[in-house]
């Protein structure tokens, strides 16, 4: 019989879209346009994020996510309607399977939005799974054997760290920091102290270009064109690695202290097989220069970023869709 099953890794910056045997067929922002008058949707996707901060009064451009949950539910469905048919294209004789990941940390209501948002985009059942348990999937580490991994998955809305033995969360926490933090903080930084106003989407390349967890010897450099505060007038700067670095100190801290937070309640035979094997790291926002040297050095745990590590989270879900009694554990219906 001819079934159709998707994975969809539902973040705060970006949506994945894992079907299996072709693997990740879609990577795009999730962004949506949407006409202030009569709330339709113009544009998702990429599309819809290059009029971030360029859209005239009559269109607003939104993440309808915010920290890995689900902001404004209309908009939501409408992606997922959107990338469903798109990853479909035209095979729509049956109603697909979908999977969803979502942060650990997310209550029973937001876990019923995320499934009701997937039913009404044309799903035939929803499933979500918690985004640890997908990371470590997707990152090749064999979460059924007893013995104890850890990931921290650093993503756009949150960060989830967790144990994983025997295919279950041993200890976890989740906290509602990642990447659009760290441009909010980079955009307030610069304007604090360049009174330099940029937006997001610079912050988003300052931070790639010559971001770094670490403070680095040869600094990086990048030109940024901004307004300036006191005059209104177009100005160029050059801001250097240093700056990200201050700029998301206490975020990178908050990062840190639930890293500590999830070892300390790790019981100590799981604890000495963290040890052995080092703690793996994944997600988009984990391939800032030194974040893995930033948490070996504060934990004392030699630390890995895991390969891909933007795609572990689709490439999980994928998997578990795929082998759902395997996972069943793991799983919430609806």
């Amino acid at each position: 019989m001819f079934e159709k099953k998707i994975g969809i890794d539902l973040g705060t910056t970006t949506v994945l879209v894992y079907l299996p045997k072709r693997g990740i067929i879609i990577n795009e922002p999730s962004v949506v346009a949407v006409s202030k008058a009569d709330r339709k949707v113009l544009a998702v996707g990429k599309e819809a994020k290059d009029m971030l901060g360029r859209t005239p009064d009559t269109i607003v451009a939104q993440r309808p996510l915010k920290d890995g949950v689900i902001a404004d539910y209309k908009t939501t469905e409408a992606m997922l309607r959107y990338f469903i048919n798109k990853s479909l294209g035209g095979m729509r004789i049956l109603r697909p399977e979908v999977m969803i990941a979502v942060p650990g940390g997310i209550t029973s209501t937001e876990r019923r939005a995320v499934i009701d948002a997937a039913l009404s985009a044309g799903a035939k059942a929803a499933y979500i799974i918690r985004q640890p348990i997908v990371a470590a999937i997707g990152a090749s580490i064999p979460i059924g054997s007893p013995s104890g991994h850890m990931i921290v998955e650093i993503g756009g809305g949150t960060t989830e760290v967790a144990v994983i033995s025997l295919g279950g969360v041993v200890a976890s926490d989740s906290v509602r920091i990642g990447g659009v933090k760290f441009d909010q903080a980079i955009m307030d930084h610069i304007r604090k102290k360049y009174n330099l106003a940029v937006g997001e989407r610079t912050a988003e390349e300052i931070k790639i270009r010559v971001g770094s967890a670490m403070y680095l010897e040869d600094k990086l450099e990048m030109e940024v064109k901004g307004r300036d505060m006191i005059t209104g007038l177009p100005k160029i700067m050059i801001v250097t690695s240093d700056d990200v670095t201050e700029a998301i100190q206490s975020l990178l801290e908050g990062i840190l202290e639930a890293v500590k937070e999830v070892l300390y309640k790790t019981p100590p035979e799981l604890s000495a097989d963290v040890m052995d094997k080092g703690i793996v790291i994944s997600g988009g926002s984990a391939q800032l220069r030194n974040f893995d040297r930033l948490i070996a050095e504060a934990t004392g745990v030699p630390t890995y970023l895991a390969e891909e590590s933007q795609l572990c989270v689709a490439k999980g879900t994928g998997i578990a869709l795929d082998n759902l009694d395997a996972y069943k554990r793991s799983v919430f219906t609806g």
